[in-house]
């Protein structure tokens, strides 16, 4: 086991360390984390408007109350998942901005970052085609497709679809501003101009580059029958496509557990690269899709308790382990495990680095994905359609997040036992070793007293 922790450490955690580390990891992650609080907003209202569907007996109170009303509170929905990717943009190109101004010293402007940014992605909305030798517009009225914006049921490459796209327009504006700073192409005003005048014109040349940059490789894209948006849609797709299958899921899951395992807050790493995804998958199933992975399934369904899935390991150790140790640890770290807070039993039992409890740390989760995959695919419970707070106690993430069906609880449930059963004979196996050095250490002191 010793030899395993070494070779984790020297081929997975110094460069998943080095990987959580890069300008555009952290920018990522800062955004899914903005990204959040309207997701949750907006996830809401939605799930108020799928109640009839799980209460039938609520729907002819629902079509002559709440749904004549529906379009106006609906329009919270659109304004949060609708532009999901607008928001990715700003905060990715703000954060961008900012840590290249901190550890460089480079004299730019977060806010001005964000709005190029927002800038260069909004070039890439527009569909045009080439027509007749001229590049024009696409207008569609069979596929709701109007002066190029294609509208399914709002900009369609606002939502969801348009998240990958909108992090790498960010990334190209902010680095071609930072190039302009650099070079000093820039229009310098004198110090009696005020701050906020002097800040536009800082950004005035760096907006022609970006204007010129993402106008000529879109063209030439266009004139070969696609566009930027579609061009860097296809790596994406196929990254997205892996998280839909249950060995995609089961490589995630094995990843971030085995960060944990070596010290590094997995979820938060590999949560950057696989939250856009799991927000469009979210959004497909909003649409009629049945995509397991996708929103909260992980806090819903999978890691109960925290990563690991320790609820129901920690309540064992708080009320049945022999040894004081891990009683008082159980007993402390029973009400945050409810709410999914588990640090505490990851490093204070320990897990991180622990022999004996490494192995169930790792094989819980990958059985409890394993059984939410299948209760999804299946058609046993319905996918999740809705986003929920992370801390929301067991069963409870699962019912509102599917729009209020009884059968996720129950399988949300039978996940935490499931777990249990992998973690007792190790945690038992470890309980006996602490007891004995704890009888050994009595002894010794009762010795040494008299």
């Amino acid at each position: 086991m010793n030899t395993g922790f070494v070779l984790l450490q020297k081929y997975l955690m110094t460069p998943m360390a080095k990987i959580s580390q890069f300008k555009i990891v952290r920018a990522v992650m800062a955004a899914g984390m903005a990204s959040v609080p309207f997701c949750i907003v907006g996830s809401m209202f939605l799930v108020f408007n799928t109640l009839p569907m799980t209460f039938t007996g609520l729907e002819t109170v629902f079509e002559n109350t709440v749904f004549k009303v529906s379009d106006l509170y609906m329009i919270a929905n659109t304004a949060t998942m609708g532009i999901l990717a607008l928001y990715f943009n700003i905060v990715v190109g703000y954060e961008l901005t900012k840590i290249e101004e901190e550890e460089t010293g480079l004299k730019v402007n977060a806010l001005n970052g964000a709005m190029l940014s927002v800038f260069a992605f909004v070039m890439t909305l527009p569909e045009l085609v080439m027509q007749s030798g001229a590049m024009v517009l696409l207008n569609d009225q069979s596929e709701l497709v109007f002066n190029g914006l294609r509208l399914k049921p709002f900009v369609y490459r606002l939502g969801t679809s348009g998240i990958f796209i909108a992090i790498v327009m960010a990334i190209i504006a902010t680095q071609l501003y930072f190039l302009c700073v650099r070079r000093n192409w820039v229009v310098k005003m004198p110090e009696t101009v005020p701050l906020g005048v002097s800040r536009s014109f800082t950004a005035l040349i760096p907006t022609f580059v970006i204007a010129f940059t993402i106008l000529i490789l879109n063209g030439i894209l266009v004139y070969f029958g696609t566009d930027i948006f579609d061009i860097i849609g296809v790596p994406f797709t196929f990254v997205t496509n892996l998280t839909k299958s249950w060995l995609g899921i089961m490589v995630i899951l094995f990843l971030i557990h085995t960060l944990w395992v070596v010290g590094i807050h997995g979820a938060s790493i590999i949560g950057a690269f696989i939250t856009p995804i799991m927000l469009s998958n979210m959004n497909e199933n909003v649409g009629g899709a049945h995509i397991p992975f996708a929103g909260e399934f992980n806090n819903s369904l999978v890691i109960l308790g925290g990563s690991g899935s320790t609820l129901l390991m920690t309540f064992f150790i708080a009320f049945c382990a022999k040894s004081s140790q891990l009683k008082i640890l159980g007993r402390a770290s029973a009400v945050p495990a409810i709410f999914n807070i588990n640090e505490p039993i990851i490093f204070g039992m320990p897990i991180v680095y622990n022999p004996y409890l490494a192995l169930p740390f790792l094989l819980a989760p990958m059985a409890c994905g394993t059984l939410g995959y299948f209760a999804i695919s299946s058609g046993f419970m319905n996918p999740i359609i809705a986003l929920i707070p992370w801390p929301s106690p067991m069963g409870l993430g699962a019912f509102i997040g599917t729009g209020g069906d009884y059968r996720a609880m129950f399988v949300a449930i039978l996940s935490a036992i499931l777990a249990l059963v992998i973690y007792l004979p190790f945690v038992k196996m470890y309980d006996n070793k602490l007891y004995k050095e704890e009888q050994v250490k009595s002894e010794s002191k009762s010795q040494t007293e008299e």
